[in-house]
């Protein structure tokens, strides 16, 4: 029996691991799920294991809460002990994030094949400890699997042009998966909030929150698009932290803010949201699952798409730029469905089917 350690360990990785953790048990493969303890915070990990119904993982490394040298080295150095007990035929590994890397690293170097989900983006900015993180675990990967077909081109551009599949987006099959049970969470009512009246916002990404001007120009933009229409604000602990060590807040009556929630009612937030604001990867991609306009407060997206079909704008953290995206879409938003660019809902089942399938038959 083919045998995948998983390496998981942040917010995104959870609910991507849900949908082929799901595909690989179907396809008769063994798994070992591996939680390097990136998020650590309860709100942050522990909801989304208990909604998405991944069992507890058969390692939990408790790594995080450090910072990127020491954390990756630690992962790093745990990951290698459970490889070296387990020799598996794959480890498998999501994103962009340090336990990425981590994972990468400590099966190469123990010429255990590794296969990347979500392979092959680019920002091109070098300065996000993410695009170091991706561009890296490509390098160590012998399998890149692929959200859509652009990212193909990037690989070939960098040389990598062997065990290249496309397969689609893990995190469109979760919205496709879990969006009844997210109706059904009912965090709008809760919330008593009605479809189409506000705005939802999500604010982490240490690029903003850990650089003062860049934060306190997303809070101006923030509370600018909150006179035109409220904005909710899921608030993450990091960004939470720098607001209090800077003295910053949010105005209340314009910008509602929140604990973390959930994946499942952060769905129905998002379906119900007339307009969405964020600096997160896996959000833009969810406005356009649910066809819900997004402005993203970065520079660069690795998702190129979302901004070519009219649904997503690039602000950066300049406030003047994120009241004016806001003002156009909320009075004239996109006029036709966005269509499925990423996949038929069953990446899932292709990962696990390549994994079963060719187990044995990579060499490093």
């Amino acid at each position: 029996m083919t045998h995948v350690v998983s390496i998981v360990g942040a917010r995104p990785q959870f609910i991507k691991a849900a949908v082929v953790s799901r595909a690989l048990a179907a396809a008769g493969v063994r798994e070992t799920l591996v939680h390097t303890g990136q998020h650590y915070d309860a709100a942050m990990s522990d909801v989304f294991f208990q909604e998405l119904g991944l069992p507890p993982p058969a390692h939990h490394l408790g790594a995080g809460g450090l910072g990127h040298g020491a954390a990756t080295g630690r992962m790093l150095e745990k990951i290698e002990a459970v490889l070296l007990e387990t020799r598996p035929d794959w480890v498998l590994v999501y994103g962009d994030t340090n336990s990425t890397i981590a994972g990468a690293l400590a099966a190469v170097k123990l010429h255990i094949p590794v296969a990347h989900v979500e392979a092959g983006m680019r920002s091109f900015n070098r300065r996000m400890p993410e695009e170091i993180n991706r561009v890296l675990t490509d390098h160590a990967a012998s399998l890149q699997l692929l959200t859509h077909e652009h990212p193909r081109k990037l690989l070939a551009d960098e040389g990598i042009t062997t065990g290249v599949h496309t397969v689609g987006d893990t995190m469109y099959d979760a919205a496709l998966l879990f969006r009844p049970a997210a109706e059904r969470s009912g965090a709008r009512r809760r919330l008593g909030l009605e479809d189409g009246g506000y705005a939802l916002a999500t604010l982490h990404r240490a690029e903003n929150t850990d650089d003062p001007a860049r934060l306190r120009g997303i809070i101006t933009g923030l509370t600018a698009v909150g006179a035109m229409i409220p904005v909710l604000l899921p608030l993450h602990p990091r960004t939470r932290k720098m607001l209090g060590e800077l003295g910053l807040a949010f105005d209340p009556l314009r910008v509602r803010v929140i604990d973390p929630i959930g994946y499942l009612d952060m769905l129905d937030l998002e379906r119900g949201a007339r307009l969405i604001l964020t600096d997160s990867g896996g959000v833009q991609k969810e406005a356009l699952f649910n066809g819900v306009p997004c402005i993203t407060m970065r520079d660069e997206t690795e998702w190129v798409e979302t901004v070519e079909l009219g649904w997503n704008i690039l602000v950066g953290a300049d406030a003047v730029r994120i009241e004016a995206a806001a003002r156009r879409f909320l009075s004239h938003p996109p006029k036709e469905a966005p269509p499925p660019v990423y996949g038929d809902g069953r990446a899932g089942e292709k990962i696990a089917m390549l994994l079963r399938d060719l187990a044995g038959k990579v060499h490093i």
